[in-house]
C-alpha cells in the first residue's frame, strides 16, 4: 500500500466542552434557528401565545365570580397564568429537541463540528424568547381588563428576573425531557408535567380551599413559591420566604436538568 493511501477521517462528535467563543457563537446561530422554525410553525406559536390568553379570560370570566380570594380575580390570577405560559412554551421546547433527534440533523451538525451544548443551548434560548413575547402578551391582556399591579421599579426588576430564571430553568428540564423521548408525540406527552404543575398551587385557587390532603403537595412544589413571590412583587404584598424557596427550587432545576440534558445528549450521539 502507497504511504500516499489516504486515510478515513472520523466524522467529528459534538463536543459538550468546546472553545467558549466558539460555543458562544454556535448557540446564538442555534437560537435564530430555533426561532426560524417557530416562526415557520404557526400554529404550534399561535398556540404557545394564545392559550395561555384564553385560559386567564376563560378563568376570570367563567369561574371568577365563584371564587373569594379577597381582590380582584383578575389580579389574583395573572401570576399563575405567567407561570402556566412557561409551561406551555417549554412543552414545545422538548418537542423540537425531539425532532431534532430523530430527523437526522444532528448527524449533519457533527459533520460541521457544532458543540452538543450550543445545540441545546439553542432551543433553550428560543424557549426563552417565546416564552418572553407570550408573557408580554398575558400581560397586555390582563391590562386590558383590570389588571392594576402596585409595583416599583426594583419589584418589577426583581419579579422580572424570578420569572425569566424559572422559565430558564424549566426549558432546561423540557428539553431533557426531549433527549429522553424517542418520538415528538411522546415528548409532548412527558413534558405535561410541566404544564400541569400550576393547577395544584396557588395559581388559580388559595391553597386552603383545597382538600387537606393536597395542602402538602400544593404548598411544597416548586410552581408554588415561584407564584406567590411574584405576586407578593407585582402587588406590594408581603413576601415572606418565597423569593428564596423560588430561587433555590428554579437553580435546583436549572443545575440538574443541564446536567442531565449533558449526560442524555452524549449517550443518545455515542
Amino acid at each position: 500500500m502507497s504511504e500516499l493511501t489516504a486515510t478515513p477521517t472520523a466524522v467529528p462528535r459534538l463536543s459538550l466542552r468546546p472553545r467558549p467563543l466558539a460555543a458562544l457563537a454556535d448557540a446564538v446561530t442555534m437560537s435564530g434557528r430555533s426561532l426560524r422554525m417557530a416562526r415557520r410553525n404557526v400554529d404550534v406559536l399561535l398556540t404557545s401565545l394564545l392559550l395561555p390568553v384564553l385560559i386567564m379570560l376563560l378563568f376570570v370570566y367563567l369561574f371568577g365570580g365563584a371564587i373569594e380570594t379577597g381582590t380582584r380575580y383578575v389580579t389574583y390570577v395573572v401570576p399563575g397564568v405567567l407561570l402556566l405560559s412557561a409551561g406551555f412554551g417549554a412543552a414545545t421546547t422538548a418537542v423540537s429537541v425531539t425532532t431534532d433527534m430523530t430527523n437526522g440533523i444532528i448527524d449533519r451538525f457533527r459533520s460541521l463540528d457544532v458543540a452538543g451544548a450550543s445545540v441545546l443551548a439553542g432551543h433553550v434560548a428560543a424557549s426563552v424568547v417565546r416564552n418572553l413575547a407570550s408573557t408580554l402578551m398575558v400581560f397586555g391582556v390582563a391590562f386590558l381588563i383590570g389588571f392594576r399591579p402596585s409595583a416599583g421599579p426594583l419589584d418589577w426588576l426583581a419579579a422580572v428576573g424570578v420569572l425569566v430564571l424559572f422559565i430558564l430553568a424549566i426549558s432546561w428540564l423540557s428539553a431533557a425531557f426531549g433527549l429522553l423521548a424517542r418520538s415528538p408525540e411522546a415528548a409532548g406527552a412527558v413534558s405535561f408535567v410541566v404544564m400541569f404543575l400550576p393547577y395544584p398551587s396557588s395559581a388559580f385557587v388559595p391553597i386552603d380551599t383545597m382538600p387537606s390532603w393536597l395542602h402538602g403537595f400544593a404548598e411544597n412544589q416548586p410552581v408554588t413559591p415561584v407564584i406567590e413571590t411574584l405576586r407578593g412583587l407585582l402587588l406590594g404584598l408581603p413576601v415572606g420566604s418565597s423569593p428564596w424557596k423560588a430561587l433555590a427550587w428554579s437553580l435546583a432545576i436549572l443545575v440538574a436538568s443541564v446536567a442531565v440534558s449533558g449526560a442524555l445528549f452524549r449517550h443518545r450521539t455515542a
